[in-house]
């Protein structure tokens, strides 16, 4: 490889410090961040969860995981309008709501992720975003799509072991960003 496609390669795994945006490989898989990104919000092991205002019209678009010097990080972009809920902790056994039906995960825990605010695609016209099973990145094995109900989408993300995390949502693209400490 030559030094300028070095050069452009590691450009395009750059962070614009402003939006703190991952890119991406496709298919939801990220590539390693510049040395310079660092995980977002006070980490800690405990249920998190943030009820907005008014209500919301969002649509999950993507989900994208990454692994980075200290922490691994998911995120979930986000389309529409209003600013997400979410309802995250941690579970051995995960089970889909509504249905109750249980969720395989590879992994020994995971974050059981609920995002409020969402709703159906065909509501703000989209079409229906391909969000089954995104691969993990570091302690992250995968991230299970596991539908939306009442404005409520599910998220499964297994993990190798329980370590503290931190939620945050960033804007211009909106999206809920899961920061999880890797354990020394």
């Amino acid at each position: 490889m030559t030094a300028t496609a070095a050069a452009l390669t590691l450009s395009s795994c750059s962070v614009d410090p402003g939006s703190q945006q991952l890119s991406t490989l496709g298919a939801g898989v990220q590539t390693p961040a510049d040395a310079g990104l660092r995980p977002l919000g006070d980490a800690n092991s405990s249920m998190k969860t943030f009820r907005p205002d008014e209500s919301s019209r969002l649509l999950v678009t993507d989900v994208r995981t990454g692994s980075h010097s200290g922490f691994d990080r998911v995120v979930f972009d986000l389309e529409g309008e209003g600013e997400p809920g979410w309802f995250i902790d941690f579970t051995t056994s995960a089970s889909q709501q509504g249905s109750g039906n249980p969720i395989p995960f590879t992994g020994t825990s995971a974050l059981n992720v609920n995002i409020d605010g969402t709703v159906y695609p065909h509501e703000v016209g989209k079409e229906i975003p391909n969000l089954s099973t995104s691969e993990g990145a570091g302690n992250i094995t995968e991230v299970i799509s596991a539908g939306t109900f009442e404005g409520r989408s599910q998220f499964i993300v297994g993990l190798n072991s329980a370590v503290p995390y931190s939620v945050q949502v960033l804007d211009n693209p909106k999206r809920l960003v899961i920061d999880l400490v890797q354990s020394s």
